[in-house]
């Protein structure tokens, strides 16, 4: 049986964070921007303007980074709740056209628009129009793509930003994705990628090469996922409701934590702040994993996990013993979490609600 065919946009609004900042000050729109924390507290960018991406700054990068590579970056501490505001209006202008709005983050959304009315069923029309609103509304630009399914549209609205929008239209599909990396599909990282790469897969046109066995072969479940991205195939309905996966806090440190016993003794602190956090969220009932993840001085990052029905110290212990283990040396970052299981009946947790988001440092 072919799956349905939908109107599907993904909406995604450009450098969201930066944008509402020069909104609100017209004298950065020349200078490079970004949004995060500071260079002298072990700081990340958020996000930047793309003046400031052509510095090669990105999201994540540390803030003493970008600082070397751009003296002149201005760098502003985040404002969640003048971007939350900008939030809400965003998703009341994508309510207008759709019940079926699966938001992703403050200024990220999935829309199916397959049986809306307006604009004559047009889904363009209705990118179109949205964008529009968005820029008179809110005063910033947002890019679009439209495709019959999510992850294609997620990759259209990639393809003309800032203030673009892509239409790719379902008999489209095939060639569009064909020529696609492969660093492009959902799930595939650096390591994935290179592996890829070095089994002879550049494009997905490549990849439909391999048989679903072989693919399953290399890359176990997620290789029946590869057999069906390479081919644009993407059966994910567009849902307003979603249940959440885990619950979680972590900190960096100024300066790193030294040793084991240091980072043990950080443990009570970071146990309260999580348990507060499972009762807010109203999860204690829905744990089935306890998991911890340590990022050392050198950046790297491991996590361990283990089966558990309650935050559990000694449990959580033996697992920062085993992660620090792996690196033995000093500690940049620490968090503690669960994971809830997957049939776990949780009403689907406000983007605006930043007491049960996950930490980000």
């Amino acid at each position: 049986m072919n799956p349905p065919t939908r109107k599907i946009i993904h909406c995604d609004c450009d450098c969201f964070y930066a944008a509402v900042e020069m909104r609100d000050n017209p004298a950065l729109r020349l200078s490079p921007v970004a949004v995060g924390g500071r260079a002298d507290q072990r700081g990340v960018i958020a996000t930047c303007n793309y003046e400031a991406r052509r510095y090669g700054i990105h999201s994540a990068m540390a803030t003493a980074q970008a600082m070397q590579r751009c003296p002149d970056l201005v760098v502003l501490p985040p404002a969640m709740e003048k971007y939350r505001i900008a939030s809400r209006q965003i998703l009341a202008i994508y309510n207008d056209y759709t019940e079926l709005v699966e938001p992703l983050s403050l200024d990220e959304a999935y829309l199916d628009v397959t049986d809306s009315p307006h604009c004559k069923g047009s889904a363009t029309l209705i990118a179109q129009e949205i964008r529009a609103r968005i820029s008179e509304t809110v005063g910033i630009t947002a890019s679009a793509g439209v495709a019959p399914n999510k992850f294609v549209a997620k990759i259209a609205s990639d393809w003309h930003k800032p203030d673009g929008l892509f239409l790719v239209r379902p008999n489209e599909v095939d060639a569009f994705v064909a020529a696609l990396p492969v660093k492009k599909l959902f799930g595939v990282g650096k390591v994935t990628a290179a592996k890829l790469n070095k089994l002879g897969a550049e494009t997905c046109g490549d990849l439909r090469g391999w048989t679903l066995l072989e693919l399953e072969h290399h890359f176990g479940r997620f290789g029946t996922r590869l057999f069906e991205l390479c081919r644009g195939i993407d059966v994910r309905a567009v849902s307003n409701s979603q249940e959440r996966k885990s619950v979680s806090v972590e900190e960096t440190y100024t300066p790193d934590v030294p040793d084991l016993p240091a980072c043990l003794a950080l443990l009570p602190e970071l146990m309260d702040n999580l348990l507060a956090r499972i009762k807010r969220c109203g999860a204690e009932r829905h744990v089935q994993k306890l998991f911890v993840k340590i990022r050392f001085s050198d950046f790297t990052t491991t996590t361990v996990e283990c089966a558990g029905a309650a935050p559990h110290r000694g449990q959580f212990e033996k697992l920062m013993e085993t992660g620090f283990a792996r690196g033995r040396r000093a500690v940049r970052l620490l968090g503690v979490g669960v994971r809830l299981g997957e049939s776990a009946a949780l009403a689907q947790l406000s983007l605006f609600d930043e007491e049960c988001a996950v930490s980000a440092h």
